[in-house]
């Protein structure tokens, strides 16, 4: 089978080399990839800026993946073949809290990812998607949405009426903006292009903030509600961005501190010391049962994630590239 390897740290490291298939052991279940996804953190695993945690070397990378059952081994009793299957960010994390050794299993980074033809999967981290999701939007949910899900749902009790706060266009935040509406909410979006907001928009924003042309855009986002202040905010930027957060929240608020792509992650406790009672939490993504939540979510919806663009399996490095330059809205996906 063919597979992507990452031997060291930068894109030139990537390379495609063929390896014999893996045959599943006890309680895994074997699954020809059909499409993969990437997050920001692929990146920073790739160009060695990613701090958390040992990386395995050689890795086979990426989180984000799905397809189709083909073997299972002895005791598996869930799942069988045929099944179409996402895999868990963190296979050992099946549901409950959270725990050091459940971190251990997170897929493409502690062990290999989903960037092969075939990937072997532990029963409890390979979660059954829809027939009328396409491989390229379930592989778009285990890591984005999953946090988005955990930040404003599992963590903020988000309910209808209240107001979000989504960073950017990412995956994070796009699925930011679509469980937001999903559950009644009113989203303000931020970007630095308005051809971004404009797509922002026509999935469903209801305000939109260029954080070039308005360097204050907390205080805006916080007049946006009437000078009440939003009240979740899915802090993805880090430090440099965490002030203009905290400005657009209300007292009591909720923050959500999820990644860095402001070069630097924010301190949850200097977060957390703001004076005005606002609830902070740190997000590292979720269990397989919160795959199963808002997969089920979507799926009641009918709501579709935002693909922005398709890749051939022969074009990663272009992929990562796209990811790179920023050039997407949501979600690029890699078909296997």
């Amino acid at each position: 089978m063919r597979l992507y390897e990452l031997s060291g740290n930068g894109l030139e490291a990537l390379r495609l080399v063929e390896r014999p298939s893996p045959r599943p052991g006890p309680g895994e279940v074997l699954v020809r990839m059909r499409a993969a996804t990437l997050n920001y953190r692929d990146l920073m695993i790739a160009t060695g800026r990613y701090g958390r945690g040992p990386l395995k070397r050689p890795l086979v990378p990426l989180s984000d993946g799905a397809g189709v059952v083909t073997a299972v081994g002895p005791g598996v009793r869930g799942l069988s073949a045929g099944d179409r299957v996402a895999g868990s960010f963190f296979q050992r994390w099946v549901d409950g809290p959270y725990h050091p050794e459940k971190g251990q299993s997170a897929l493409g980074g502690a062990m290999d990812g989903v960037l092969a033809e075939e990937v072997l999967l532990h029963e409890g981290g390979a979660v059954k998607v829809p027939q009328a999701m396409s491989f390229e939007e379930a592989a778009a949910f285990p890591c984005a949405a999953v946090t988005a899900w955990v930040g404003l749902v599992v963590n903020g009790g988000l309910r209808a009426g209240e107001t979000v706060l989504a960073l950017g266009t990412g995956g994070v935040s796009i699925f930011a903006l679509q469980i937001g509406k999903l559950f009644g909410a009113r989203v303000v979006l931020t970007s630095s292009r308005d051809d971004k907001l404009a797509r922002g928009r026509a999935i469903g924003a209801d305000e939109t903030l260029n954080y070039r042309t308005t360097p204050d855009w907390g205080e805006r986002a916080h007049a946006l509600t009437g000078g009440r202040g939003v009240d979740h905010v899915l802090e993805v930027g880090g430090a440099k961005t965490l002030p203009q957060s905290l400005a657009a929240l209300r007292e009591g608020g909720h923050l959500s501190l999820v990644g860095l792509l402001s070069g630097a992650r924010a301190d949850p406790d200097a977060a957390a010391k703001n004076g005005r009672g606002i609830r902070v939490d740190s997000i590292y993504v979720g269990s397989a049962h919160h795959l199963e939540e808002v997969l089920g979510a979507f799926t009641r919806a009918k709501v579709r994630p935002v693909v922005d663009r398709v890749f051939p399996f022969e074009e990663v490095p272009l992929a990562y590239r796209c990811l790179e330059r920023g050039e997407h809205v949501g979600k690029i996906a890699i078909r296997i």
